[in-house]
């Protein structure tokens, strides 16, 4: 096929497209609304992941974490270590963004009513802004002041269950370096509310150098939280630090997260199924409409070739027909995808399934996330997929022998 008979052959297919006016604007719309399925329901699922993603970061996870070796298996105080210069110093140097050492530690926390088992967090008030969500949670009281603040933040649910509340002192139990245990009064300067609600549940923050005392290890930590510039690219950044720590253990999000890894890909394997099972639909009504097209068509074909025309030609008419409608049909299904994600930039409310919603980790309130890469992967898909399915009805149209063509009814 030659260049310069491209226009005539396009002007004849987009003339021959609109013949039948409804059966073509009802395969358009068909494709639109598939290519919008395809775009919106990915936009929902990778807003609902990254904000899975950003809350179990900020919920004391970090891009990574350095611990001694044991500690992953056993948490206990035991299991503790002390920065060394070099790694201090590579914690100061980029590409690290922000940085907190903690004392993290079992323990059990009582009021004058009840107890439960939780997680004694030691911070560094001021280290934990930019790195979690403690400094930004605490909607009733003061956050701590630093590190030797004497006060304690507890979870609201916790505050419940406990039966004590803003102003009243608890008792918090652990295990010291000793193995004795260790127990110190506390006031409730602040209550915090979490999301997921086991973290207002199973954890309680106080100064990581009144944790320090009161577990007699001085200067030493359970984990270092590490935040980089880019939770996607944490390698340089971790492995920086692996040169620097020694025998201390060094892992990113993904190890220290390996469900959420998991949940991600799972998303992306349901994605792709969800575009293959709407593309499967799409196939078969392009197909369909263009072979009624080739058959409605088949004594103009014949005429065709019989005045010189070659096969090849009516095969790039019928493919040129294709390429029109799948075009027409990526344009407005993607106008109306990014329509639908920017209405919605205020997010869907699910509220009234919180609780269930909640059980699985998803927020109440999904704020979907429009991907280029998304939606060029939707894009190639349809395009690809959609001119090997019209191969078959522009092979039929060049097959057609003139004379018989020309003379069927």
């Amino acid at each position: 096929m030659r260049l310069a008979d491209l226009p005539l052959l396009t002007t004849l297919a987009w003339r021959n497209l609109w013949r039948h006016t409804r059966r073509t604007a009802v395969m358009v719309f068909a494709l639109a609304l598939g290519v919008w399925s395809m775009v919106t329901l990915a936009s929902l699922v990778r807003g609902s992941m990254e904000q899975q993603i950003t809350k179990e970061i900020l919920n004391l996870t970090g891009h990574a974490q350095i611990h001694a070796r044991a500690y992953p298996d056993d948490p206990a105080v035991a299991h503790r270590f002390r920065p060394a210069p070099a790694l201090d110093q590579a914690l100061r140097q980029s590409p690290i963004g922000a940085w907190s050492a903690r004392v993290r530690v079992p323990a059990v926390v009582s009021s004058e009513r009840e107890s439960a088992g939780v997680m004694l967090v030691g911070i560094d008030p001021a280290g934990e802004r930019g790195l979690s969500f403690i400094p930004q949670a605490v909607t009733a009281g003061r956050y701590l002041d630093s590190p030797d603040d004497p006060g304690l933040l507890l979870g609201r649910k916790l505050a419940e269950q406990l039966e004590t509340a803003l102003g009243r002192r608890v008792v918090l139990m652990s295990q010291d370096a000793g193995d004795q245990i260790a127990d110190r009064g506390f006031r409730v300067v602040g209550i915090f509310d979490a999301d997921p609600q086991a973290m207002e549940t199973g954890y309680v923050f106080i100064g990581r150098g009144i944790a320090q005392r009161m577990l007699k290890i001085g200067a030493e930590v359970s984990e270092i939280a590490v935040m980089t510039p880019d939770r996607k690219r944490p390698q340089a950044a971790v492995a920086g630090l692996r040169a620097a720590a020694g025998d201390l253990d060094v892992a990113p999000w993904t190890e220290v997260q390996p469900l959420l890894v998991l949940t991600e890909k799972i998303n992306n394997v349901v994605l792709l199924i969800w575009f293959a099972v709407v593309f499967a639909a799409m196939a078969f009504g392009l197909v369909n409409t263009l072979l009624m097209a080739v058959f409605e068509r088949t004594r103009e074909f014949g005429l065709f070739q019989a005045l010189g025309m070659p096969p090849r030609y009516i095969l790039g008419q019928v493919l040129i027909e294709s390429l029109m409608l799948l075009v027409v049909g990526l344009v407005l299904g993607n106008a109306a995808a990014w329509a639908t994600v920017a209405s919605l930039k205020g997010g869907i409310d699910l509220s009234a399934f919180a609780e269930g919603l909640e059980m699985v980790g998803v927020s109440p309130v999904i704020y979907p996330a429009l991907a280029g890469s998304d939606m060029a992967a939707a894009n190639i898909i349809v395009m690809t997929l959609g001119v090997l399915a019209s191969l078959y009805p522009a092979w039929r149209a060049s097959r057609y022998v003139p004379v018989e063509a020309i003379t069927r009814v």
